[in-house]
């Protein structure tokens, strides 16, 4: 049996939240905000704790610094029982960080990559992907250093034996560039967010770029917030509707909750259906208590939570 049951490979960082700002930033000018939260950032980091917290046996591989923030990262992601040993550390450069403007249920961010940038795949091994059952990718455009390999890297996983996902997440250079046609026949559950599938796929209309890309696309789930998330299947398009919390703390790391969830009932072989309700119900759970990981203790509080809140059965 292999060690774990997913290695999730992506960036690490930690994240400055400001909330209650009082207006927008300005050239020149200074405004304040109300609250502060220092947490573990980085979409990898999240959706790492949060499928460890719903009783998966997670690895992680990343690129920290040699800093306090590196340490914090690090402490953070072992007391969600996720295993650091493949995570490096290099002097050469500084941990990530991300301030976090949150306006409502939007936020502006403004990230320093640091570290995560210089992650290749050189420096993640067959052994690393031969201790899991499933290898996932958070951030390609964040990480220069995969992005360009990323194809050999998913044909080595699945050469392996491995099932594989991706949730690309945001391009902050906004060029969306991202080879679908090798990419996605060795991706077992591609997981953009719907404004990104239309950004990379190039249409503004979520058929036409599933028509686009029908031929060599496996499973494509499409998180479309309040609307809930989509799921195509060999031609066949089904949609599940969002649990609604109407009292909602922050969105961060909302996404990667779902992809949590998701992966959560994939790696166990659950029905798709289920997968998606699964990644609903955990993107809702994620707004109830600011930052990405807080409302997510443990198993048995997240079942509570899901029952009592969103009437849900995990």
């Amino acid at each position: 049996m292999t060690p774990f049951d997913v290695l999730v490979i992506g960036e690490l960082n930690i994240d400055i939240i400001l909330d209650d700002i009082q207006g927008f930033p300005e050239i020149g000018k200074e405004i304040m905000a109300n609250q502060l939260n220092l947490t573990l950032g980085s979409s990898s980091a999240i959706f790492a704790s949060n499928l460890s917290a719903l009783g998966v046996s997670v690895a992680i591989v990343g690129l920290l610094g040699e800093d306090s923030f590196a340490d914090s990262v690090k402490k953070s992601l072992r007391d969600k029982k996720v295993n650091t040993d493949f995570v490096v550390s290099s002097d050469r450069y500084s941990t990530g960080l991300t301030i976090v403007m949150n306006y409502g249920m939007d936020r502006a961010n403004v990230t320093f990559p640091g570290a995560m940038e210089h992650l290749t795949v050189e420096d993640i091994t067959d052994q690393m992907l031969l201790s899991c059952k499933h290898m996932h990718l958070s951030s390609i455009f964040l990480q220069k250093g995969i992005k360009k390999q990323a194809v050999q890297l998913f044909e080595r996983a699945k050469s392996l034996g491995l099932t594989t996902s991706m949730d690309p997440q945001w391009d902050p250079a906004e060029n969306w560039e991202l080879d679908l046609g090798s990419l996605l026949p060795n991706l077992d559950v591609w997981m953009p967010n719907v404004v990104e599938f239309k950004n990379i796929t190039g249409v503004p209309e979520l058929t036409d770029g599933l028509e686009k890309i029908k031929e060599y696309a496996n499973y494509v789930v499409i998180k479309d917030g309040i609307n809930g998330a989509h799921l195509w299947d060999n031609g066949n398009l089904t949609s599940k509707p969002a649990f609604i919390n109407n009292e909602v703390a922050d969105c961060i790391g909302a996404g990667d909750s779902f992809d949590a969830g998701f992966i959560s009932e994939f790696v166990k072989g659950s029905g798709l259906n289920r997968c998606l309700e699964v990644g609903n119900v955990m993107g809702a759970i994620n707004t109830l208590e600011p930052g990405g990981t807080t409302s997510f203790k443990n198993r048995e509080y997240i079942k509570k939570i899901a029952k009592e809140k969103f009437e849900f059965t995990l």
